[in-house]
């Protein structure tokens, strides 16, 4: 089975702006998941929770629109032909780590110090999966600019660390966030390569949700027979919306991975996640987050590596 034809690049400053957005949906969404994790004093449960209610209506809209239908055949056909590898199914266990870090750690730490780890590892590892030219995209040259923005990137992650934080967070927490965000930017090439197999990234969508679902409840279910069931189950209906976030951005990504390289969309995304999660931290404070200046000075570093990197691309791309 053939891939589908690449489809005509987006202008830079589109493609760029999508991958703000993405960052926006994910620092609302871990804000989300957290206070659904701390309410029910089980993270697991909350991210089996988010996953699956993000299958349940990537399974609707796939029912509902050709696009989906479409997509589900060829997923079908390319699995049964081997054209398809099993690796490009397994974007969804990246997925649900974030998630369940989002429901372990975020309550505590709050968005800021839960982004600025996902940068680090996602950064570092954008830059090694372009060279490697994992990416739909192909390789994607790491030039010097890319690299200064990745190196201010990872300086925002130091400033992040400055006073007692890690006197005051365990150093799990710290971690977890730093294996997510380099499983972000592998899932984001995976899946923007499987949208090019399939045809739509709705199909890419639904596989890693079937993914992440079927490990998050598996994870859940040790977790209830280990601590037990939650005492109480909160009854707002904005804790529950984590899983539609999570599929809307996740959908985006794959859209837009084969127009920006997965370094860009990375550094796009993490722009949209500290600008997001510096108001979010500001209204809504955790019990462990390192303050409001802290973050601001965390956000102006993150945005100015995003500038650096994206000018090079821009011209590279008003060129051809």
């Amino acid at each position: 089975m053939s891939s589908a034809s690449p489809s005509p690049r987006l202008p830079a400053a589109v493609a760029l702006s999508g991958a703000v957005v993405v960052g926006m949906m994910t620092a609302i969404q871990a804000r989300i998941n957290g206070e659904l994790g701390l309410r029910l004093d089980d993270g697991l449960v909350a991210a089996a929770i988010s996953f699956g209610s993000g299958l349940l209506l990537l399974i609707a809209l796939s029912a509902a629109l050709p696009a989906g239908r479409r997509g589900f055949r060829a997923l079908v056909s390319g699995v049964r032909e081997r054209s398809i590898p099993w690796w490009m199914l397994a974007g969804g266990a990246a997925g649900a780590l974030t998630v369940a870090t989002q429901g372990l750690a975020v309550a505590v730490i709050g968005v800021s110090l839960f982004t600025v780890g996902v940068v680090a590892g996602q950064t570092v590892n954008g830059l090694v999966l372009d060279r490697a030219g994992y990416g739909p995209a192909g390789v994607v040259a790491v030039t010097v600019p890319r690299l200064i923005g990745g190196a201010l990137a990872l300086v925002a992650v130091g400033v992040s660390l400055q006073g007692d934080v890690l006197q005051r967070i365990p150093l799990w927490m710290l971690l977890l966030p730093l294996v997510a965000g380099v499983g972000i930017a592998w899932q984001q090439a995976t899946n923007g390569r499987l949208r090019q197999r399939v045809g739509t990234p709705l199909t890419a969508t639904l596989v890693n949700f079937i993914g992440g679902t079927i490990l998050l409840f598996a994870a859940a279910v040790v977790s209830v027979l280990w601590r037990g069931a939650p005492d109480v189950v909160p009854t707002e209906p904005w804790l529950y919306v984590g899983g539609a976030i999570g599929v809307f951005y996740i959908f985006l990504s794959a859209a837009l991975v084969v127009h920006t390289g997965v370094l860009l969309l990375g550094l796009g995304t993490v722009a949209g996640q500290l600008l997001t999660a510096l108001v979010i931290d500001v209204v809504w404070p955790a019990s462990s987050g390192p303050g409001w200046a802290v973050e601001l000075l965390m956000v102006t570093v993150a945005l100015a590596s995003v500038v650096v990197a994206a000018a090079p691309w821009r011209a590279r791309r008003a060129r051809s």
